[in-house]
């Protein structure tokens, strides 16, 4: 079921939005915790040979966005997901192909989420998202997403 998850949501980021289409962007792992998506750096480079800053930044919301997306299609739940606040850390430079990790978190209560969700029609969630470009971690990302139903 994954594999099946994993084409479709690809599809539907780049359908819904274009821009991850441009960068390349393919999901590369889903396990119903966690989402890694990854970009080659050739379509998303800069004047110094690295990877750009909005692209990073970009691949990070992605990635929680994306998280959000499946646990709604998991739970047969439709809502628009839209990034309320975010920050952003830029550790190092990123000079190859690089890949967004988001996870949920241990003490995250997903079963509360989609009870608001149903309840009030919206909720949101708050949802941190690493990227790599080779085995250190070259980007923090903090993000606040809100779901509409």
């Amino acid at each position: 079921m994954h594999a099946a998850a994993m084409t479709a949501l690809e599809q539907t980021l780049h359908h819904e939005i274009p821009l991850s289409r441009a960068m390349q962007v393919r999901v590369e792992h889903y396990d119903g915790r966690r989402l890694i998506l990854r970009a080659p750096l050739g379509a998303n480079i800069n004047h110094k040979s690295t990877a750009f800053g909005g692209s990073l930044y970009s691949l990070a919301v992605l990635c929680g966005w994306g998280l959000l997306h499946m646990k709604l299609r998991e739970a047969q739940l439709h809502a628009t997901i839209v990034i309320q606040e975010s920050s952003i850390r830029y550790l190092h430079p990123v000079s190859t192909d690089f890949a967004a990790v988001c996870q949920i978190p241990e003490d995250f209560d997903m079963a509360r989420l989609l009870s608001t969700l149903r309840r009030r029609g919206r909720a949101r969630a708050h949802l941190e998202t690493f990227i790599r470009g080779t085995d250190e971690v070259a980007v923090e990302f903090s993000g606040s997403y809100v779901l509409h139903a």
